[in-house]
């Protein structure tokens, strides 16, 4: 009996406990709390109560019984689910911050702008997202870079238009792993070295500029390994140096050995959140697989599973940052930017 007089529906109250205190969860049930009277969904972005003073129901009507009222905040007797509504206000915020890409924006604005804590938008927003609001903006501004150094603009037109307030800011951010105007000219004065190895997967390409290795991929030939470098980097200056047959050496060993060390001296040139998706790639163990929405939902965000699909194909180090462990949903191979005939044959390696 609660001190409303009425039996609390019979749920496992641990276990119920647990799925509130999953940001992510979708349960059908509502939770009362006794010292304010109100009752959420799980999931609700107000602040948790203390466990004493919770109460389960399986429905709402069970809870209005029981004299509790609504939460303003989660609306518990809305037909949408907790789900739904944090993928909506994380779309909201999202869209505030794209068409604002330009400035910097404040949390209190996006608490306002979604309707709950400056705290409760930025945590929301990176549970569903995969990043903070600054570091979503921070890619945005560096996807706008990319885009209007591409299109032929000036390396001082595209700073101002990617939104940076000065060309230094933009320098010192380095969101294209080397300079914009480096950038904007392929690579031009970028200093690559680079090699190639035959494996039982094929011919293996290996480049690196002096942050790291930035380049790993698969071919059928020598002379087809080393062209994948020349058209990634079309303008740098490449030279040959078969001491990086080390790394091929490394990558072999990520297949063969599930002990064998990652090296940390990657110079991985992306977004906040295709970085994010290529480290969660280093740490699917040897042998094992993940469909995208698993991975997805792994690092926090299962609303980015194209997201997630689309930074796996951009993936440039093959190997140590082993896209090929994830597959379809329906467990084919699918898309693989050096082959499915290769993927098969690495998955198979692991296995064995």
């Amino acid at each position: 009996m609660n001190r409303h007089g009425q039996l609390a529906h019979a749920l496992d109250p641990e276990a119920a406990w647990q799925a509130v205190l999953n940001p992510n969860c979708d349960a059908s049930f509502v939770y009362a709390v006794g010292s304010t009277g109100i009752f959420c969904r799980p999931g609700c972005p107000s602040r948790l109560p203390s466990r004493k003073n919770v109460l389960f129901f399986a429905t709402t009507e069970e809870a209005r019984a029981a004299g509790f009222r609504p939460c303003q905040r989660c609306k518990p007797e809305a037909k949408s689910s907790p789900r739904e509504d944090r993928a909506r206000l994380a779309a909201r915020l999202r869209h505030h911050l794209e068409t604002n890409f330009d400035r910097r924006v404040p949390l209190e604005e996006l608490g306002h702008v979604a309707g709950i804590s400056p705290h409760a938008a930025r945590r929301l927003f990176e549970q569903e997202m995969g990043a903070t609001p600054l570091a979503y903006q921070r890619s945005l501004r560096a996807q706008r870079l990319r885009q209007a150094l591409i299109q032929g603009e000036s390396v001082t037109d595209a700073i101002y238009e990617a939104g940076y307030g000065s060309a230094s800011r933009a320098y010192e951010a380095h969101p294209l792993g080397m300079t914009p105007a480096r950038f904007a000219a392929g690579g031009k004065g970028e200093q690559i070295a680079m090699t190639a190895a035959e494996t039982p997967f094929g011919w293996i390409a290996v480049a690196a500029t002096e942050r790291g290795l930035c380049w790993l991929s698969l071919a059928s030939s020598e002379e087809a390994a080393l062209a994948t470098v020349q058209a990634e980097f079309p303008a740098a200056e490449l030279s040959k140096d078969a001491s990086l047959s080390s790394w091929v050496g490394q990558a072999l060993a990520a297949v063969r050995n599930q002990t064998a060390a990652l090296p940390a001296e990657l110079d991985l040139r992306g977004t906040a959140f295709q970085l994010r998706v290529w480290d969660a790639l280093r740490r699917i163990p040897r042998g094992e697989t993940r469909t995208y929405s698993q991975l997805a939902r792994e690092m926090g965000c299962p609303n980015s599973t194209r997201a997630v699909a689309r930074a796996c194909a951009l993936n440039r180090v093959s190997l140590l940052v082993p896209c090929h462990r994830v597959i379809g949903v329906s467990g084919s191979l699918t898309g693989y930017r050096w082959g499915v005939e290769r993927k098969k044959k690495l998955l198979d390696a692991e296995k064995s």
